[in-house]
């Protein structure tokens, strides 16, 4: 039998502790425990959640990794690339990829009666995946774009739409300029839909609709298109695939034909994907607080325990048991508490995290944050490491003051009890 486990269960649970001056400053440790470990569950909750939400709209518009032509710069203007590619089929088997797409870009501007707007137009075949769009869907229709006839209807977003007072099924003129040309194109689409992703950046920019309609407008031939979206499974991963989707494209390639390159999308945004990466840092600072906060709270607890029980350290002793014993028996009783206020700091954590999720009750400025409300990922496996580390690195601390036992004499304790 383990008889310091014994010893520390009996303290633990005896009744007569709520008596002893001890319990009122353990109390007060256990709620700076419970407190502590719920702020680290909903920080991390909050920065993982909101690094998630932001990154997916952000992949939403434009996958996660882009083959585009070489000679195509930053702007959305760009060099056309043959959709026929002899690398495509390999591609795909890449692991990690879930599909590959292809899409148009043509800047432009839309205009009203009383309004002008500067868009991106984005052209995507029948093919394209609307999952992100359906999910983020407003009201109305996703654009009905099929490979046989050209279709003219759009797919807008809610801030466009309130902008330019454009509603559903309305008409509006789009106006593009190609180089060379000293006349913009005009070009007649009619809204069938609107989304509202909260991603205000993009939403007042990105339109979506018939890819035909931008081979059209640039004179491209029917088989040209800005590049190819590659979506992939892991967002870790999105520099092991693009280098493997790269040497792909290197090994099909013909001396006669284009230049491809590929670009992921944390190079194409990289003052969000940065801003994103500092987000890490606050994390782990409030962590070490908290775990600091929590620790030094219960070793002025342990301190109060061990002064406060001297008489029974004293008889232990006497008895002839030897000091380390009576530190376990000591840690023990410590980790019994500190267990105590971590599941009603998991409590209360938890609580506020589905609160959130389900009622949406802080709200932000998605104009600032990117979201209009505050996202948060709970995740069973932050949740054990969370807990896990609260417990060994208090655990840990613990042991040094616990020394202060050795220095406790049998004869002195028990003669002034």
């Amino acid at each position: 039998m383990n008889t310091e486990l014994f010893i520390s269960r009996r303290l633990f649970f005896d009744k007569g502790n709520k008596k002893l001056l001890s319990q009122r400053i353990i109390r007060i440790a256990l709620t700076g425990i419970a407190l502590g470990l719920a702020v680290m569950i909903v920080s991390v909750a909050v920065v993982t959640g909101f690094k998630k939400e932001v990154r997916n709209k952000v992949i939403g518009f434009g996958s996660h990794i882009q083959i585009i032509n070489y000679d195509s710069n930053s702007s959305y203007e760009t060099q056309p690339v043959s959709e026929e590619q002899p690398f495509l089929a390999t591609v795909k088997q890449i692991p990690g990829i879930n599909y590959l797409q292809p899409f148009a870009t043509k800047p432009g501007m839309i205009k009203t009666d009383d309004y002008i707007q500067g868009i991106v137009f984005k052209g995507v075949d029948e093919n394209y995946n609307w999952d992100f769009f359906a999910k983020n869907l407003l009201e109305g229709t996703i654009p009905d774009i099929n490979d046989s006839t050209r279709t003219s209807q759009i797919l807008i977003s809610a801030e466009i739409s309130r902008l330019l007072q454009l509603k559903i099924n309305d008409k509006a003129i789009f106006y593009f300029l190609n180089e060379n040309e000293l006349m913009p194109r005009m070009l007649q689409l009619e809204v069938c839909g609107i989304y509202h992703t909260g991603f205000e950046e993009f939403d007042k920019l990105f339109i979506l609709g018939d890819l035909k309609q931008i081979q059209r407008l640039n004179d491209w031939k029917d088989d040209q298109i800005t590049g190819f979206e590659v979506v992939v499974s892991d967002f870790n991963q999105i520099e092991k695939i693009e280098q493997e989707i790269r040497s792909t494209i290197i090994q099909f390639r013909d001396k006669d034909a284009e230049i491809l390159r590929t670009e992921s999308i944390t190079r194409m945004y990289p003052q969000i994907f940065d801003w994103l990466s500092i987000l890490d840092m606050n994390v782990w600072v409030i962590l070490i607080l908290m775990v600091m906060v929590a620790s030094f709270n219960m070793v002025s607890g342990l301190l109060v325990l061990i002064l406060e029980r001297a008489s029974m350290i004293g008889v232990l002793k006497a008895m002839g048991t030897t000091g380390w014993s009576i530190r376990k028996i000591f840690v023990y009783l410590s980790v019994f508490l500190t267990g105590r206020g971590m599941l009603w700091g998991n409590v209360i954590g938890i609580v506020i995290v589905v609160l959130q999720n389900q009622f949406l009750i802080i709200h932000l400025d998605p104009a600032t944050y990117y979201v209009e409300y505050v996202p948060m990922n709970f995740s069973l496996l932050h949740l054990l490491l969370l807990n896990a580390g609260t417990i060994v690195i208090t655990s840990a601390m613990l042991i040094v003051p616990s020394w202060l036992i050795s220095k406790i004499s049998p004869d002195k304790s028990m003669r002034f009890d």
